[in-house]
């Protein structure tokens, strides 16, 4: 029997005599990080980071609506006054609503560049996600949210122990949260997995030579989309639909879009990259012979000298 990690919810953090809302500040942390790194990669490729920071700030607004909207319907006991229904300090995010919406207004922003630049971009932007989503994750723990079963905590290295705090989450399934409770608490492994996930697309982002755009898109969704899938069978305070979260069904669709961009997507950006490469190489060759054809003031004929010089 493996020793389980001593857990207590942490709702605020005093900073001095400010008092921070745990979730709201690591919200806060995960967006500026996530826009910062998803800037200085695009900004490697043309793209001006204040270009990527208005597209990011769209997207996140859209996303924290998107998702606030999707936890208030399917949690709709938990809502008794109008504010709650916009109370995301709190805590309430749900994936799936997020992640949709998100893309939705991103969109038609895709589709105005090129197509090396869009997988650029979305390489960025998945490097940018995976660190947001990580101290997003920091957030939900300390309000104590998504909360799996104790199903295998006696053993599991991740499991946690409940020491105290008011977590949002009082209940594990029908039974309230005492102390002392040993059970999964989903947010932490996440957290860990992204954190991890983060460090590999840095990694590839940095590769040289540089992989074909898409690939670290193509990383990022199928390690997320089976994380979530195989995590959320613990979950124990989600609703299903025949045996599946909401956010399940929506991993299998980005298992499909994964495959689809590894298949097809990588190869013919690689093909863009590898000619983009080569009209440079051109472009180059052309501007060295012109440079080398055009005579230099020390190669040009001098001026024959006539008796008004001498």
């Amino acid at each position: 029997m493996l020793a389980a990690i001593p857990y207590r919810t942490f709702e605020t953090i005093a900073l001095g005599p400010l008092e921070l809302r745990t979730f709201g500040l690591m919200l806060g942390v995960g967006v500026l990080a996530g826009a910062w790194v998803a800037g200085r990669h695009g900004e490697r490729f043309g793209v001006h980071r204040e270009v990527t920071y208005a597209l990011a700030t769209r997207m996140v607004i859209a996303g924290v609506i998107g998702a606030r909207l999707t936890w208030a319907i399917t949690n709709w006991d938990q809502i008794e006054t109008p504010v709650d229904v916009i109370a995301v300090w709190q805590g309430g995010l749900q994936f799936s609503g997020g992640f949709i919406a998100a893309l939705i207004v991103g969109y038609p922003t895709f589709r105005k560049w090129d197509q090396l630049t869009r997988w650029r971009m979305l390489d960025a932007g998945a490097f940018g996600v995976t660190v947001g989503a990580a101290f997003g994750r920091v957030g939900c723990t300390a309000v104590g949210e998504h909360f799996g079963s104790t199903w295998g905590a006696d053993w599991f290295p991740l499991a946690v122990r409940f020491e105290g705090g008011d977590p949002r989450e009082g209940f594990l399934g029908d039974q309230p949260l005492t102390v002392g409770t040993e059970f999964h608490n989903l947010a932490v492994n996440e957290m860990l997995v992204l954190f991890v996930l983060a460090l590999v697309l840095w990694r590839v982002l940095r590769a040289r030579p540089a992989p074909p755009p898409g690939t670290a898109v193509a990383i990022f969704l199928p390690v997320y989309a089976v994380n979530r899938f195989l995590l959320d069978f613990l979950r124990i305070n989600d609703r299903t639909v025949l045996g599946l979260t909401g956010a399940q069904y929506l991993c299998l669709a980005i298992l499909v879009a994964s495959v689809w961009i590894w298949r097809n997507v990588r190869p013919k950006t690689a093909a863009l990259v590898a000619a983009e490469a080569e009209a440079d190489a051109d472009a180059e060759a052309d501007a060295e012979a012109q440079a080398s054809s055009d005579p230099s003031p020390a190669t040009a004929p001098s001026k024959p000298v006539g008796p008004r010089d001498r």
